[in-house]
């Protein structure tokens, strides 16, 4: 029997909005995000990838989206994982590195946990860190700032898999987005230079309208003065004052001394998301 999988590189306008349709009315079920925000924003700005849709009887009931060549990175609409797909990507790809959310993370039948990503809930207000003396806690300015933040994101982010090679459009994609709010985006000087930053952003369209430390950094020149711990405690301090009662973060189960900081100030775990790695054989 044919599959009802099919793969094409660009969404129709059709598609595409068959696909956000779906997104969303995945996240209403789940009550969490459907799928990567970088992935969502590829389908809302119609970029190319590789778009696998699955049709019965002209609806759309399963999405998913690979990139990558010989080694290919995929997540499917909520988190899931299918043997079928699979398949079909393994035909294409050599490796395949899939994202599974939540509960689906140990539902598949082979392949290898690579990395394995946390997500941390915490309610607020928590105690707030005093900025250090001499140093100054400003918000990110437009069209001034980026080319400084830039070298002191990826000076902090410098072996991480995604957060350490942005570039000027990286940037940009996000700070045109509809959500981008430079008042959460703060910066920490030292010295004229950025030595730690914490970017916060607020589900305004999630029904708990909840808050989220998007991005937090500390420049390697400035570590070990816990300066992390500033970032992090004036970052959530601000989602607060915009009437936020939770927040939330991401991070690496294998980076034990932030961890070890989300901890100490009262975050608890909520979900675990493992990224799987499948060879074909």
């Amino acid at each position: 029997m044919a599959s009802a999988w099919r793969c094409v590189t660009s969404l129709t306008v059709e598609e595409r909005l068959d696909v956000l349709s779906l997104l969303d009315r995945t996240e209403v079920l789940v009550g969490r995000e459907a799928i990567d925000e970088g992935r969502r924003r590829a389908v809302v700005h119609g970029w190319r990838a590789q778009h696998w849709l699955y049709y019965v009887e002209g609806s759309l009931i399963k999405y998913a989206m690979a990139t990558g060549d010989e080694l290919a990175t995929v997540e499917m609409c909520g988190g899931d994982y299918e043997e079928e797909l699979l398949s079909h990507l393994l035909a294409a790809h050599e490796v395949v590195d899939w994202w599974t959310r939540g509960p689906q993370s140990c539902q598949y039948a082979r392949g290898d946990v690579i990395r394995m990503l946390q997500l941390l809930r915490i309610t607020l207000p928590v105690p707030l860190e005093a900025v250090p003396e001499g140093a100054v806690l400003r918000n990110f300015e437009p069209h001034r700032d980026e080319a400084a933040w830039l070298e002191q994101n990826n000076a902090a982010f410098a072996n991480h898999p995604e957060q350490g090679a942005w570039r000027q459009h990286d940037l940009d994609e996000r700070t045109e987005e509809p959500w981008f709010d430079p008042s959460g985006f703060l910066l920490l000087e030292i010295d004229g230079r950025i030595a730690a930053s914490c970017w916060t952003k607020v589900h305004e369209l999630h029904p708990d309208r909840f808050g989220e430390i998007y991005v937090v950094s500390v420049h390697p020149d400035f570590q070990h003065h816990h300066l992390g711990r500033v970032m992090v405690t004036q970052g959530l301090n601000i989602l607060y004052r915009k009437g936020v009662a939770d927040a939330v973060l991401f991070v690496d189960e294998s980076n034990e001394p932030a961890r070890k900081l989300y901890d100490s100030l009262g975050f608890h775990l909520e979900r675990e998301d493992r990224l799987v790695r499948f060879i074909r054989s």
